[in-house]
């Protein structure tokens, strides 16, 4: 039965995309990067479709709802099903599942622990925690929030974004009057600290989330390059050298790109 037969991608290879259903998630992937709905000339020119092909792929999207129309505005933009993709990607918690073995993997290698954070405002928030035995208790459990200015965390996922939003994120100083002590108090602070992670390639903190104890963590990118979490390492201070923190840095990044590729980021 064509039910029983091998998936794409199985053991005889994966199959080139029908060219429809390559248009169709070309149009969708560049519709949801824009600020707002955008006209179908621009969507013509931006693509490179013809008119009468991209006509019949949106005519196909409305029915089903991934695009709406606005008759008004002569322009096109995501829908309704759309969204609810992205809903189900948030109940089935994607990340999270596949972050869990990588964590565990991490944590075995280095004998350290672990964690998963996702950005939300100007907090991080834990969505995966992986403690190695005998290691100091944490306070990033999962659901945990925290300062994004403080922890290695946060500080990983502001510096991979652009400065743009980095500035929409703290646009004054009033977004920076509950900083934790040590972490930047001002714009200008935090500008500096982007600069200086992004110059040694992961972020680092010592004592500002808990006293005797850092951390180190590095970005994890999606298919577009956007930093949509970060794996941090946890340990004593006082026992880490700069050689030891090096290799946990390499640990943390290997697995991070891993992560990434696991969640259908492109291969560097």
């Amino acid at each position: 039965m064509a039910e029983d037969r091998e998936a794409p991608g199985g053991a005889g290879g994966a199959r080139p995309a029908a060219p429809a259903v390559d248009q169709a998630l070309t149009i969708l992937t560049h519709l949801a990067r824009q600020r707002g709905p955008v006209t179908a000339g621009h969507l013509a020119s931006a693509l490179g479709v013809p008119r009468a092909s991209l006509y019949r792929q949106l005519s196909a999207m409305v029915e089903h709802g991934y695009v709406v129309h606005l008759p008004e505005e002569s322009r096109y933009g995501l829908g309704v099903a759309a969204y609810e993709l992205g809903s189900g990607y948030s109940r089935q918690q994607p990340l999270a599942r596949l972050g869990a073995p990588v964590l565990a993997g991490l944590v075995d290698r280095v004998g350290e622990s672990a964690h998963l954070a996702v950005l939300e405002g100007r907090d991080v928030v834990y969505i995966v925690e992986e403690r190695a035995p005998r290691r100091p208790t944490l306070i990033t459990d999962v659901g945990v929030r925290l300062s994004a200015l403080a922890t290695a965390s946060g500080r990983a996922i502001l510096s991979a974004l652009p400065d743009a939003q980095v500035r929409a994120t703290f646009p004054s100083t009033a977004a920076f009057e509950s900083a934790p002590e040590g972490s930047p108090g001002s714009y200008r602070e935090l500008k500096e600290l982007v600069r200086l992670t992004r110059a040694r390639g992961f972020a680092w903190e010592d004592g500002s989330v808990t006293a005797g104890l850092a951390s180190v963590a590095v970005p994890v990118r999606d298919h577009a390059g956007w930093p949509i979490a970060a794996i941090a390492v946890t340990f004593d201070s006082a026992r880490i050298d700069d050689e030891r923190r090096g290799t946990l840095v390499e640990e943390v990044t290997r697995d991070a790109a891993e992560l990434g590729r696991r969640i259908g980021a492109r291969k560097a």
